[in-house]
Formats: structure tokens, C-alpha cells, sequence
């Protein structure tokens, strides 16, 4: 059986008994063939596991996210804060060979470098003051399985150096010890941060990005997929009531409000707000007033995606400088809102993408690093 055999029969069975078992390995398998069928059109149709959305970001998304898979391939997951990275790759983790396996997460962000190294690999007794007895680190414990890097952006260089060799050898040592110890494990990792740019930095090493890129999967900011927020919100309504043991509807005013925010914190944003929202209603409808405040005042979040503040001709007295130096600020944070893709950019923002590209080469935008952009 753990040669990949999915049944047996004892010495000296009878003849139905091994026509029973062979009818039953036939249904598994067409059942088998069903569920991957039915999880395939989940996919396309804007359903992953716990994640929803029917936008051409999301179902691309979904679609590279079931195809990889059913591989043992190493993926990278792009996206800001409360765009559901931890959801997708544990959906990933469930539609893999490995699904009965450990999935074992790992915050890299949360820990500080006097601990990650020890939690990834593990210790042995005495490696330091403390170390009192043997502990296997998340490497060991996900061996078999998945072990999924969260914001390995924030990996400190020494660790990075650490992983990159437990991607190119598979083992690991446990730190104060000598033993090199295989590890079967299949990585998956996630960052909100900009990897080439912290390339550059020097932040972040090259050999690794190469190494966890195999197969990139992108998640949009909310912002950038809106006409998902109607389904959105009615699945969290529909979560938060079976929990809650009540039902509630937005007023329209709440659905304007709703549509209009930006969303900073994505996806997670606007669960929480909506949990909130109905946690504090005081009949079955909820409206603009049993929003967030920061929802209802609609603050503008443009410069929290910039990275900088900027003067975006403000101060400029000539009308042609100014009106340059906005179109510069604007185009740059379209750009890296939809991670220097020029399609999705160009209609986004209602351009034709030769409308666009023109544009670009007008002002002078290229993408930070000089990579060229990409054009689907």
C-alpha cells in the first residue's frame, strides 16, 4: 500500500471478492475524475476553496493556482495584506498529491531572526542556553507535505541563505548539530512586498527569488477587482449570519458607500467591517451609518501605495509642468497598483492600451529596474 497500491486481497480469495473490489477501485476512480472535473470548473467559474471572485484577475489566478496544483512545483504568491495568500496556498496544499500530508505555515514576518532559524530547522540539545531538549523545526514537520513561507520578504539574509540550500539539497541541519537530515517537502511561499526592487536593495537574495518563482500566481488589491465586491459581500453577509444566528441586507446607501472605498486592507478589510457592521445594526438592515468611519469618509489611500510622498505638480506655477508631473504620479501608481501590466492598466483606467503605451513613452515611464512591461 505505500508503494501506491490502493487495495489488496489476502492469499486465497474468492473470485467475487475480487470483482467487488476491482468494481468499487473502478468508482473510485471515476468519482476521482469527477471531483477534479468539478474543481477545475470551480476555478474557472470564480471559486477556490474558501475564495470567491468571478473578475478576470481572480479567475486567471485560479486557474494557474489548480493547474500547479496537481504539481510538486515551488510557488511564489504575490499580493498586499488581506488578499487571501494563506487561502490560496492552502487550497493549493488541498488539491495536491500531498493533501493528506502536513501543511504547516510559517509567519516569517512574526518572528524575530534570534528565533526563526531555530523554528524553521529545529535544535538540539544544548545548541544554546534554554535548548533543553531536542526540537524538530517546521522543515522536519512538514516533511511529506507543505510547508508555506509567509512573507518571506522579511526573511533576514542569513536565514534566506538557510532556505535556498534546503531548496537546492533538501535537507536541513538542526542548529547545533551535525546530522544532515533529508526533507520532503513541498514549498510555497508569499510576500506583499516588491521582491526585485529589495533585490536591488540588497535585501533579498537573487539565486532565492529565482529558486521560489518557479510558478508565480498574482492576486489583485481589491481595488483592482470591484465588480467582485457584490459577491463578496454577499457570501461574508451569508458567513457572519449563520454565525451570528441572524440574517441582514445592505441598504442601498451602504452598498454605494461600499463600492466607492478603496479598501486598503483587501479582502480582509472588508469581512471584518461587514462582521462588524452586522454585529452592530440594530435591526436586519444595515446601512451607510453601520459602517466604518474610515468607510464612510472614504480617505483617500493614493499615497499609501506610492511609497513616497510626492508634490504631483501642485506646486508647479507652469500648467504644462504640472499637468506632466500628474500625469506621471498618477500612471506610475496605476502601474504599480496592477504590478506594471499595461492591459489590465489600460482598462482600468479606460485607455486603449496603444493609447497607453504612447503615453508612457511620451513621459518617459519605464518600469523601476528598466524590466520592460508587460503587455498581457
Amino acid at each position: 500500500m505505500q508503494l501506491g497500491a490502493a487495495d489488496y486481497v489476502v492469499k486465497g480469495f474468492e473470485l467475487e471478492e475480487l470483482r467487488q473490489r476491482v468494481a468499487n477501485l473502478l468508482k473510485f476512480s471515476t468519482l476521482e475524475k469527477e471531483n477534479d472535473a468539478l474543481r477545475r470548473r470551480m476555478a474557472t467559474e470564480g471559486q477556490f476553496g474558501q475564495m470567491i471572485g468571478r473578475s478576470a484577475e481572480m479567475r486567471r489566478a485560479f486557474e494557474i493556482a489548480d493547474r500547479v496544483a496537481r504539481t510538486d512545483s515551488t510557488v511564489l504568491i504575490l499580493g498586499e495584506s488581506g488578499t487571501g495568500k494563506d487561502l490560496l496556498a492552502q487550497e493549493i496544499h488541498a488539491r495536491s498529491p500531498r493533501a493528506g500530508k502536513a501543511y504547516v505555515a510559517v509567519n516569517c514576518a512574526a518572528l524575530p531572526e534570534t528565533l526563526i532559524e531555530s523554528e524553521l530547522f529545529g535544535y538540539e540539545r544544548g545548541a544554546f542556553t534554554g535548548a533543553a531538549q531536542q526540537k524538530k523545526g517546521k522543515f522536519e514537520l512538514a516533511s511529506g507535505g507543505t510547508i508555506f513561507l509567509d512573507e518571506i520578504g522579511d526573511m533576514n539574509p542569513v536565514t534566506q541563505a538557510k532556505v535556498l540550500r534546503v531548496l537546492g539539497n533538501r535537507t536541513i541541519e538542526r542548529l547545533g548539530g551535525t546530522q544532515t537530515i533529508p526533507v520532503d517537502v513541498r514549498v510555497i511561499s508569499a510576500t506583499h512586498r516588491n521582491l526585485p526592487a529589495e533585490i536591488r536593495a540588497g535585501k533579498f537574495r537573487e539565486d532565492l527569488f529565482y529558486r521560489l518563482r518557479v510558478v508565480t500566481i498574482d492576486l489583485p488589491p481589491l481595488r483592482a477587482h470591484k465588480e467582485d465586491i457584490a459577491l463578496l459581500t454577499e457570501a461574508f453577509l451569508q458567513l457572519h449570519g449563520a454565525r451570528l444566528g441572524r440574517a441582514a441586507r445592505l441598504k442601498r446607501d451602504a452598498v454605494t458607500t461600499i463600492e466607492k472605498y478603496d479598501w486598503p486592507g483587501n479582502v480582509r478589510e472588508l469581512k471584518n467591517a461587514l462582521e462588524r457592521s452586522m454585529v452592530l445594526s440594530r435591526g436586519d438592515e444595515i446601512g451607510a451609518e453601520d459602517l466604518p468611519s474610515e468607510v464612510v469618509h472614504g480617505e483617500s489611500i493614493s499615497h499609501k501605495h506610492c511609497g513616497e510622498e510626492q508634490d504631483h505638480g501642485i506646486g508647479e506655477r507652469d500648467f504644462r509642468e504640472a499637468k506632466r508631473k500628474f500625469e506621471v504620479a498618477y500612471l506610475t501608481r496605476q502601474l504599480a497598483e496592477h504590478r506594471w501590466n499595461v492591459s489590465r492598466t489600460a482598462a482600468t483606467i479606460g485607455l486603449h492600451r496603444q493609447s497607453l503605451q504612447e503615453k508612457l513613452r511620451e513621459l518617459g515611464i519605464r518600469r523601476p529596474g528598466r524590466e520592460p512591461l508587460e503587455e498581457e
